[in-house]
């Protein structure tokens, strides 16, 4: 598995926890995906770049999600109106 692919298989990982509010503190979710805290905290920061709204709950010793969001990657089936389609005839 390329890093790339590792990667997002660990933010799929870390989404579902923190969905359950079941981390944990720091060390021991790090510890959990079975990364350094270091790293965690880097993967957290990537999250937040893209807008992730993660905070620590010190009163559920667990990362959180502050406002509702999902997070999906992947290429999914859409039904496709005629706006939306691609134009592939040739103009002369």
């Amino acid at each position: 598995m390329n890093m790339i692919t590792k990667q997002i298989a660990l933010i799929a990982r870390m989404d579902q926890l923190i969905r359950l509010q079941a981390t944990g503190a720091p060390l021991e979710f790090a510890s959990r995906l079975n990364i350094s805290k270091a790293k965690l905290y880097r993967i957290i920061d990537i999250m937040k770049e893209f807008n992730a709204p993660v905070a620590y709950d010190f009163s559920l010793q667990s990362f959180v999600y502050e406002e509702a969001v999902s997070f999906q990657f992947g290429f999914y089936e859409q039904t496709l109106n005629s706006d939306t389609r691609y134009n592939t005839s040739v103009k002369n």
